[in-house]
C-alpha cells in the first residue's frame, strides 16, 4: 500500500520541490526530511523532459521513504508545448513510478480562465481520468489557480463543483491584496470545512497572503505547502518548511480542557 494523503488527524507538511534535476530533486528532499517534513511535493513540469524516465524517476522518488508524494505536470515550464492529453499521460508515469496524489486542474480538456471549465464535455473525461486514476490505486486533487480575491459563496461553487467531479482534495488559489481580504479568506476557510464532504486546500496569492497560508490549515485546510529553502523557482509566497514546523510544534491552539478536580 502507498502512503496517503487522506485521513490524516492533522494537517500534513508538505515540503514543494520546484527544480530541474533529479539531484536537485534529491538535495532538496534531504534537506526537507531533516526540517519535519510529513510529506513531499513535486511540480514536474519544471523537470527536464530528459529525466522524465521510469527508471531515473523511480530511484529520484524513492530518497522520499514511506512519505507521501504529491505530483503536478502544469502546461508551464518545460510542458508549454504538450497537450493537455499529454500531460495527463506523465501524471500516469509519476503514479506508477511511486507518487501518491495527482494535480488534475479544473480546465483540463479545456483551457480557462480561473482554470475551471463548464463545458460538459471536458468534464465528462475529467471524471473518466479520474476514475481511472483511482482504478491505478492513486488519489486526485484538483485544483484551480483563479489569482485574485472571491467572495465566499464563488469560493464555495468552485469546491463545490471540483468536489462533485469526483476528485478525493480539492484546491483553489485566490488573492489577498489587502488586510480585508486576507481575514475574509480565514472566514471563507471556515465556511468550507463546514460544507465540503472532502478534504481541501485553500490557498491565497499577493501581498497580504502569508497569514492565510500559515493559520489556514488551523482552520480546515488539509496541509501546509512549504519550501525548504527560496531557491531558483520556488514560490516566494510560501513559508519556509522549517520556520512552519517550529510553529507547528510550538503553538498550542487546542481549546483549554477544565481541571477534573
Amino acid at each position: 500500500m502507498k502512503p496517503t494523503f487522506l485521513g490524516h488527524e492533522k494537517p500534513l507538511l508538505v515540503d514543494m520541490i520546484i527544480v530541474e534535476s533529479p539531484t536537485d530533486c534529491v538535495i532538496h528532499t534531504r534537506k526537507a526530511m531533516y526540517e519535519g517534513a510529513d510529506a513531499f511535493g513535486v511540480q514536474m513540469e519544471r523537470i527536464k523532459p530528459e529525466y522524465r524516465q521510469e527508471e531515473t524517476l523511480k530511484k529520484m522518488f524513492s530518497y522520499m521513504g514511506d512519505k507521501p508524494l504529491y505530483v503536478t505536470n502544469y502546461r508551464g515550464g518545460y510542458n508549454k508545448e504538450m497537450t493537455d492529453e499529454e500531460r495527463m499521460e506523465g501524471l500516469k508515469l509519476y503514479l506508477r513510478c511511486g507518487a501518491t496524489l495527482v494535480d488534475i486542474m479544473g480546465d483540463t480538456f479545456d483551457p480557462t480562465p480561473g482554470e475551471m471549465t463548464k463545458n460538459p464535455v471536458a468534464i465528462d473525461r475529467q471524471k473518466k481520468l479520474i476514475e481511472e486514476i483511482h482504478e491505478m490505486g492513486g488519489e486526485v486533487l484538483m485544483s484551480s489557480h483563479i489569482l485574485k480575491f472571491l467572495p465566499e459563496e464563488q469560493v464555495l461553487e468552485i469546491a463545490l463543483e471540483q468536489q462533485s467531479r469526483g476528485a478525493d482534495i480539492v484546491k483553489f488559489v485566490t488573492g489577498a491584496a489587502n488586510e480585508d481580504e486576507m481575514f475574509a479568506n480565514l472566514e471563507i476557510t471556515r465556511r468550507l470545512k463546514r460544507e465540503l464532504k472532502v478534504p481541501f486546500l485553500f490557498l491565497s496569492s499577493g501581498p497580504w497572503c502569508r497569514m492565510h497560508r500559515i493559520i489556514g490549515p488551523y482552520l480546515g485546510s488539509c496541509m501546509w505547502l512549504c519550501v525548504d529553502e527560496y531557491a531558483v523557482f520556488s514560490s516566494r509566497e510560501q513559508p519556509l518548511l522549517s520556520a512552519t514546523a517550529d510553529i507547528v510544534r510550538k503553538l498550542d491552539f487546542m481549546p483549554t480542557v477544565r481541571s477534573l478536580e
